[in-house]
């Protein structure tokens, strides 16, 4: 393992012993310590770790006391980046329930899906989001539905203002959920119950999180406190060269309902007394660069979009920034010349990491402790194995091209209910297989080409989209673009752009001529579509199945 040659003395090559059995075990210890520090800040308002604690608590007691859920009881969050997150998250977990993450804009159908898949019986969601849940909650397996409000942790006079300008503004769509609970009253009902103690194990599962995996199809990788806690742990060694336990800010601008998000911020940052400040909405890219500024985060974690985004903010772009020590970016592939335009105007690298939910999700980070390789997702964490294998699951040599596996400590339990998909992805002796095309470097870093599934083969040649767009989105006049294969009866499969435009001026033929100048043939788009947007993940990134229709 080359890597382990560029730890220094402080990184260990192990996780080591966790220093907690269980993520309430954790909450309970970080919260005691850092007690009068702040612990998470939403549009104004602060939770201290002291609060987090107590609030947790009422949520786990009522949960278990009034309600009568049972551990390993299944619960759906469906809501965006507030103060009722963490709270939330930290409760179930300490009621022994198992967490599913929802994506608050999800469909009806889409929730309906989740919740049968997960057979839930109980959901805390958003009241704005409340309407779509009304639709299809008689076919599905809830049993009980907690509505949240945005200001619902807000002092007194902001939350009722705030609440009654939504509904004055009709922000809030009509719906009918009888024998909802509000989130408030809930917490309420709790502060007068006793939270019975759990008999919860490293081993048990905490998070049900669905993910597409490798065929596109839903699974729920069943995550438990113990991977959850290594990837968090391994991520701290490699943080805490640079960071100072319970003296920073970081910016939690990605959806707490990913699990990369959910980690990092809830779990290792979180760990290390850390001031999580949680921005609901990063599409409003002025107001993120003003939080940035005035809350001073020393630690932004996002993906290559938003970073684009910020560096074309004015305000972003003229405020003094030498409060920054370390951007992290991961979820999907970053532009070269992103990253070097953030090294220009920040004077601090972006530090490029893999990972994929059924690693919990965390696998590889560049160094914190050396200039990042533009270009690569870095080298593994502590107790992780990465290896590039061909078709047959034989390992490569350094520089050849094939499918990434990881074995670690982090690595799912399997998919929920689906032990032959577990078994097609996890091999005897724990090897995951991601079903992401790479290259190892004889250093020990780690390029990722594309997704298996996604590599277009034109004449037998193989085209990565990640490669077409990379080339494709350095004209100075595209904003955006995605690429996907399309079926061609001369050349079996043909390259497909779409493009949005950053001038409206611009001409398929522009393209087409930057394109021959900068590709080989086969590599050229055959197609292009000019679009205003184009379908994006949770994280930013392009949804290329939906570009497929």
């Amino acid at each position: 393992m080359p890597w382990l040659d560029l730890y220094p003395d402080d990184v260990p090559s192990e996780v080591g012993p966790l220093e907690d059995e269980t993520i309430p075990a954790l909450v309970d210890r970080v919260c005691e310590r850092f007690a009068d520090r702040p612990a998470f800040t939403n549009m104004g308002q602060t939770l201290s770790f002291a609060d987090v604690r107590r609030l947790s608590d009422d949520f786990a007691a009522w949960l278990q006391q009034g309600l009568g859920l049972q551990p390993g009881d299944r619960i759906v969050l469906q809501m965006p980046n507030l103060l009722q997150y963490p709270i939330a998250l930290f409760g179930a977990l300490k009621a022994g329930l198992v967490v599913v993450n929802a994506n608050p804009l999800y469909t009806a159908p889409e929730t309906k899906d989740l919740i049968l898949r997960a057979e839930a019986v109980a959901i805390v969601v958003l009241e704005v989001f409340a309407d779509r849940l009304s639709a299809i909650l008689p076919e599905t397996t809830l049993r009980h539905v907690i509505i949240t409000g945005p200001a619902d942790l807000w002092s007194a006079p902001r939350r009722v203002l705030t609440s009654l300008g939504m509904r004055v503004k009709r922000m809030i769509p009509a719906y009918d959920l009888p024998g909802a609970v509000a989130f408030r009253d809930a917490l309420a009902q709790g502060a007068g119950l006793t939270l019975e103690p759990v008999a919860a194990g490293r081993d048990d599962v905490a998070l049900l999180q669905f993910t597409g995996g490798t065929t596109g199809t839903p699974k729920g990788a069943m995550l438990s406190h113990a991977s959850l806690l290594s990837d968090a742990q391994g991520m701290r060694h490699w943080m805490r060269v640079v960071l100072e336990e319970g003296g920073e800010s970081v910016l939690a601008a990605l959806p707490l309902y990913h699990v990369f998000c959910m980690t990092v911020n809830c779990l290792c940052f979180f760990s290390y007394g850390l001031h999580n400040v949680l921005v609901t909405n990063p599409r409003e890219v002025d107001a993120l660069a003003r939080t940035i500024v005035r809350e001073r985060t020393s630690v932004v974690i996002l993906v290559s979009t938003l970073a684009q985004a910020l560096l074309e903010s004015k305000r972003f772009r003229r405020a003094d920034l030498g409060f920054l020590k370390l951007t992290v970016a991961g979820g999907m592939a970053m532009r070269v010349s992103t990253a070097d335009a953030w090294q220009e105007l920040t004077h601090r690298p972006l530090l490029e990491g893999y990972g994929l939910t059924e690693a919990s999700p965390v696998v590889s980070v560049n160094p914190t402790w050396r200039p990042p390789v533009i270009g690569t997702v870095g080298i593994p964490l502590p107790s992780t194995e990465i290896r590039v294998v061909d078709e047959a699951g034989a390992p490569l040599p350094y520089g050849a091209t094939g499918e990434l596996q990881v074995r670690g400590p982090q690595v799912m339990k399997g998919y929920w209910g689906q032990p032959e998909e577990t078994a097609r992805v996890i091999s005897a002796d724990g090897w995951l297989s991601t079903g992401d095309i790479a290259v190892q470097r004889p250093d020990g870093y780690f390029s990722i080409v594309d997704r298996r599934k996604d590599m277009i083969s034109v004449s037998g040649f193989n085209v990565y989209p990640n490669e077409v767009e990379e080339v494709l989105s350095a004209h100075p006049r595209i904003r955006a673009v995605g690429v996907i294969g399309v079926p061609d009866e001369h050349s079996g499969e043909a390259v497909k752009a779409f493009i949005v435009p950053r001038d409206p001026d611009l001409t398929e033929e522009e393209v087409r001529q930057y394109a021959r100048r900068y590709l080989t043939g086969y590599k050229r788009p055959r197609y292009y579509e000019f679009r205003d947007d184009l379908p994006v993940s949770a994280v930013g990134k392009v949804v290329r199945r939906e570009l497929r229709g």
